[in-house]
């Protein structure tokens, strides 16, 4: 007998990759499970699937920088206080510091949909009763025919996992000028942030500052402290984009309406940006 549930959970995460750098994710999990009725008729009650599987993957991967363990890019350091990751990626050294709570380790080459799932299911498995002998997690994007970016940012002000330094979204963008949706805004701002870190100026630091990581070239250092412990990154500025602005959905619309205005002050703007899959903002201007 096969249970499923489809669109289970969303995962909002980011990565890292030999030729994009750090990468902005969002995947929306559908699960199987495959096993024998138990003395209620159930392969696995729905109430507990959703409980139990999605309380892993929140733990697990959610709102963490996912690590691919056997790639020789990496390189990792850890303290009683803070792990250090180095990645040399073709975009450059990308080096952060971190409570290791922040970071998901995966032995793998590369982080992709089947990376990440087979983690999962091996992670979660031993968490299901004995009558469930298989589980299966497929993880897919958000379909979409119009415009996304991948970001990466932190929410230092957040109480709980977004204020992680590195985690991000496949977000879904919508300008309308004067209420008409504009393809060419749209495509302008999907190409802008395509792969970018979103870094909050107030975030910046000077790089004599660091206590874990060192100075690069040509590179943006940004430290600072959140309820879960003090979180570093320096990336390459060709990697980033500074904004005079918190980094939340909210901001980050009315930040894009804003610099639409200033470029052209005789239309309206209406700006609905995504978080991930179904939540956001709007901004109108």
């Amino acid at each position: 007998m096969i249970l499923f549930v489809n669109s289970l959970t969303v995962i909002d995460f980011s990565y890292l990759d030999l030729k994009r750098g750090m990468v902005g994710e969002s995947y929306i999990v559908d699960a199987e499970l495959q096993g024998s009725l138990d003395d209620t008729a159930m392969v696995f009650d729905f109430a507990k699937v959703k409980k139990v599987i999605k309380q892993a993957i929140d733990q697990l991967v959610d709102h963490k920088l996912a690590l691919p363990l056997n790639c020789n890019a990496l390189s990792l350091e850890q303290d009683s206080t803070c792990s250090v990751v180095r990645y040399h990626s073709e975009r450059g050294l990308i080096s952060l510091a971190s409570p290791e709570e922040a970071f998901a380790r995966i032995p793998c080459l590369q982080i992709n949909e089947k990376s990440v799932g087979q983690f999962l299911e091996q992670q979660i498995k031993p968490l299901l009763p004995e009558n469930v002998e298989g589980l299966t997690l497929t993880l897919r994007p958000e379909a979409s025919t119009g415009f996304y970016y991948h970001y990466s940012h932190g929410l230092k002000k957040h109480d709980g996992n977004c204020q992680r330094i590195a985690h991000g979204h496949r977000s879904t963008i919508q300008i309308y000028a004067d209420g008409m949706l504009s393809p060419r805004l749209n495509k302008l701002w999907s190409e802008r942030w395509q792969d970018g870190y979103l870094g909050s100026q107030t975030d910046l630091c000077d790089s004599e500052t660091l206590q874990w990581l060192n100075k690069q070239p040509d590179a943006y250092s940004f430290r600072y402290q959140a309820s879960q412990g003090w979180f570093e990154l320096v990336i390459p500025k060709n990697h980033c984009e500074i904004v005079p602005c918190d980094t939340t959905v909210e901001c980050l619309a009315d930040y894009i309406a804003t610099e639409l205005k200033a470029m052209d002050n005789s239309k309206t703007y209406k700006v609905v940006a995504y978080e991930g899959v179904a939540k956001g903002a709007i901004a109108q201007l």
